[in-house]
């Protein structure tokens, strides 16, 4: 098998089931797109976003950064609803994590969570979405579950 091939099929173990090769380092950088939240309020907090959509960048997601910007993040694109399940091994900053479903509402919200914890963060219910903050940040703009995110993949861009 040539080296093209076998890292192409190593690049697809984690969606076939198989362990994935030992992660040691962040990813670079995704392509970012913008992601507003509004609160119930009627603020807009706006962020850039990470757009994570292939398996293999879900599965390293922001392992091994140092930090993540106020206005940054990484948001999974599960594709379509489902029950979406996270951790924190290999993270080494602690992150806010919102659920998001198909219509953009917020349905959950993990705060300050746990870096290196194996401990299973679920959706507790179908998402489309699941995006990753700085910790504390949903506290510090008020984000609330049932406040709306608007992005492409909610269809609620502006």
């Amino acid at each position: 098998m040539n080296r093209r091939a076998l890292i192409g099929l190593l690049a697809l173990a984690p969606a076939a089931g198989l362990p994935a090769l030992a992660q040691d380092g962040p990813q670079p950088k995704l392509p970012t797109e913008p992601l507003v939240i509004v609160t119930r309020d009627g603020k807009r907090h706006e962020f850039q976003v990470e757009m994570a959509v292939e398996p293999q960048h879900q599965t390293v997601g922001l392992m091994f950064r140092p930090s993540v910007g106020p206005k940054e993040g990484m948001l999974f694109d599960w594709g379509q609803p489902r029950e979406s399940s996270m951790w924190m091994r290999n993270t080494i900053t602690s992150l806010d994590m919102l659920f998001i479903t198909q219509n953009g509402t917020v349905l959950r919200i993990a705060e300050r969570t746990v870096p290196h914890s194996l401990a299973t963060i679920s959706s507790n219910g179908p998402v489309r979405a699941t995006l990753e903050l700085a910790a504390g940040t949903a506290e510090r703009l008020g984000i609330r579950v049932g406040d709306k995110v608007e992005q492409r993949i909610f269809g609620t861009a502006r």
